[in-house]
């Protein structure tokens, strides 16, 4: 029986140091050599990154799984630009949904939870379900740049991830906005046509607007709220539910 590499914090920085000088290509390869089939890829359907990642992941390891998060709040364009994804690469991605349906939530927690708490009904319908979306694993791909905000200017391309307890891998982590749509065109990917109407980053449609030319790209989520992030990619621990909820991650 093979014994699986371990990798320690160490070892994590030597890599993502070297991973730097790399293409994403090379990154992805990496990826899979290590850790195929333990591996899994996230797209949200939404972000132009993700719809890049496929395409290569497409040419490298078909069978490598990607999945997505339905919130139950998705822009019909973006369940559109999944089917498409589907059949252009012949892939079934996998859902992962949230263990309460709306009307559970809201029931529980309130009407309107992403507006009175919105950290939590993220915890609920993304942390969660991405979660049980990792289990097992030993590492997953993320479509994190470092130019998408100010709280992921120091990502790294390989890192250990707290959070969820394994290696996380963000290919595409030093290309910009400017080089993905350039990938996007030149290799005919698709993607959601909503970029194509002023929504240059796409999440749920109760926290998700449209945005004017020449603002921040990332201005359209969660307007009006102190909060960039849902809570995917920042370190730390799952938000607690309110005393006496059961946690239904």
């Amino acid at each position: 029986m093979t014994q699986l590499k371990t990798y320690s914090a160490a070892d994590l920085t030597k890599i993502s140091e070297e991973m730097d000088e790399q293409t994403p290509q090379q990154i992805l390869r990496w990826t899979v050599e290590e850790f195929f089939p333990e591996l899994t890829m996230a797209c949200s359907f939404g972000g132009p990154s993700g719809m890049v990642l496929v395409d290569m992941i497409a040419q490298i390891e078909p069978r490598v799984e990607i999945f997505y998060l339905d919130t139950n709040f998705l822009f019909p364009e973006t369940h559109e630009t999944r089917n498409r994804v589907i059949e252009r690469y012949g892939v079934q991605p996998i859902a992962y949904k949230s263990e309460l349906t709306p009307e559970d939530q809201a029931s529980r927690y309130g009407e309107e939870l992403w507006l009175s708490n919105p950290d939590l009904c993220c915890q609920l319908r993304k942390v969660e379900p991405n979660r049980r979306a990792l289990a097992g694993k030993r590492a997953w791909i993320a479509g994190i740049r470092r130019d998408q905000a100010a709280t992921r200017s120091s990502t790294p391309a390989v890192q250990w991830d707290e959070k969820f307890g394994l290696v996380k891998v963000n290919p595409l982590v030093h290309w910009t906005d400017a080089d993905v749509w350039a990938y996007i065109v030149e290799h005919d990917v698709p993607y959601n046509p909503l970029h194509d109407n002023n929504y240059p980053s796409l999440g749920c449609t109760y926290c998700t607007k449209a945005v004017r030319p020449g603002d921040d790209p990332r201005s359209g989520r969660w307007q009006g709220i102190d909060k960039l992030e849902c809570g995917i990619h920042t370190p730390g621990e799952p938000i607690p539910l309110a005393r006496g909820e059961e946690n239904t991650g």
